[in-house]
Parts: C-alpha cells; structure tokens; sequence
C-alpha cells in the first residue's frame, strides 16, 4: 500500500471501520510512513479531545418526565385513531428537542476547539520564536531583498510564500527561515523595526481576508490575520498597536498599494 492508497483510510482506519486485511495493510505502511503516521497521529489526538473537550448532553429530567407521561389510552372509547397523531407530536417534540441540544453541542464544540486551537498556535509560535532567538537561529537566510528569500523557502516548502518589502514603512526585511508550525514546516518571514525583531509565520490559509484578536503570550504579543491566500502569524515584543498594524500591513495583497 502506498500513501495515496493509505491516506484516504487513515479516518477509517483509527476510527476500526476497515476490514482485517485492509487494516493490516495500512498498520504495515504507517509503521514505513512518517508523514502518514503523523496524519494518523493527528486523527487519533482531535478524537481524543473531541472527546475531552466538548461538552456531551443528556435530555433534561423534565422532558424525560413529559415523554413518560404521555397517555396510553382512555377506558371506555376507542381513542386509537386519533390518539397515535398526539403521541407521535409528543415523541417528535423530544425528539426535536434532542437534535438542538446535539446541534447546540456541537456548535459549541467546534467554537471551542477552535478556540483551543488558535490558543495553541499563538503558544507554539511564542516558543518557535524564543528557541529560534536564543538558539541564535533566527535567520537562515539572510537579505533584504525579497527575490532571494521568496525562491529560497519556495524550494524547501511545498507553497510559495509571499515576501514584501515593506522598509519604507519602517519594517526592513531581515530574512527569513524555515520551522515548524502545528506540526508542519513553516515559512517565517524576519523583520526588523527600530531594535526589534518581527517574525511571521505565513502558511497557506483562507483567501478572505480577516483579522484575529491580539494575544499575549510569555512577555510577547501575537498578531493574526489573513489575506491573499496566506494565515499570517505575527510574533514579537514591539508595542501592540504596531504590531497589529504591520500584520495588518503584511497580509495585504501583494499588489495592492501599502497604507
């Protein structure tokens, strides 16, 4: 079995809905694979916190009260024609109510999880940019000019970034290198401003553009937007109104003009 073959089951394969040999087949490639093991680790871990973390539900008490409740039957008159319309309205109403509070839990689950997550990547880069700094590895590939730092992380990344130069508005370019991101390589652009250092973390992501709240972190501000196809992270101790307008800056279409 080869990847293209083996990642399309890795859900299915976690989750035992593969058959004996299929199963073997997959367990043999990912004990080979890296790359898919690492994507069936990551399916292994969101079930594990889809199970941790969002909330599960039980009907209430009281609906379990009303549905038992429903009338069986009226001595003396033969009600059955129009009493099953009547418990039918019952048993759809909880069932009803079931499905919202289901929907309603999974809404919030997926805007906590999405929370979580952004949580986590604002930590993670916190911690790339520190062990970057204090490992004295914060550039790999040192220029201001952004046609010999595009084709350098182009050629170790498997997504052209887009690189500006945006010095006359106060941000020289450094350069850039590469790290890892939720789990992944990343592109991260270095930029400089007054004594400062800027990284940003760009990674392919929603094509409209939007903005995240601003987040401090270990004595660092984090900033996040998005914006010509690109996730924009921001990681660095400058001032947080500049930081925010620099992200905002940055992840402009490269052909429109700066502010």
């Amino acid at each position: 079995m080869n990847c293209n073959e083996a990642v399309p089951l890795i859900a299915a394969h976690a989750d035992g809905e593969v058959d004996r040999m299929g199963s073997h087949s997959i367990a043999t490639h990912l004990a080979a694979c890296a790359e898919c093991r690492v994507k069936y680790d990551a399916v292994l871990a969101l079930r594990a916190r889809l199970h941790d973390e969002v909330p599960h539900y039980v009907a209430p008490p009281a609906l379990r009260a009303r549905i038992a409740a429903i009338p069986t039957g009226t001595p003396g008159a033969n009600h059955d024609a129009p009493r099953m319309p009547q418990r039918w309205r019952w048993l759809a109403a909880g069932a009803l109510g079931g499905c919202v509070a289901t929907l309603m839990a999974w809404m919030l689950g997926v805007a906590l999880l999405q929370w979580k997550g952004g949580e986590d990547l604002a930590a993670d880069a916190v911690a790339a940019h520190s062990r970057a700094t204090l490992g004295h590895h914060l550039i790999e590939i040192a220029s201001a000019d952004q046609h010999t730092v595009k084709p350098w992380l182009s050629a170790r990344l498997d997504y052209s970034p887009p690189v500006r130069d945006l010095g006359s508005e106060g941000f020289p370019l450094l350069g850039g290198r590469l790290d890892y991101l939720d789990g992944r390589p990343v592109a991260v652009l270095v930029y400089g401003y007054r004594q400062h250092t800027i990284d940003v973390f760009v990674r392919p992501g929603p094509s409209r553009a939007s903005s995240s709240a601003l987040r401090s972190l270990r004595g660092f501000n984090v900033a996040r937007a998005t914006g010509g196809g690109m996730d924009w992270l921001a990681v660095s101790d400058v001032n947080v109104d500049v930081l925010d307008r620099f992200v905002q800056q940055i992840s402009e279409d490269p052909a429109a003009p700066v502010r």
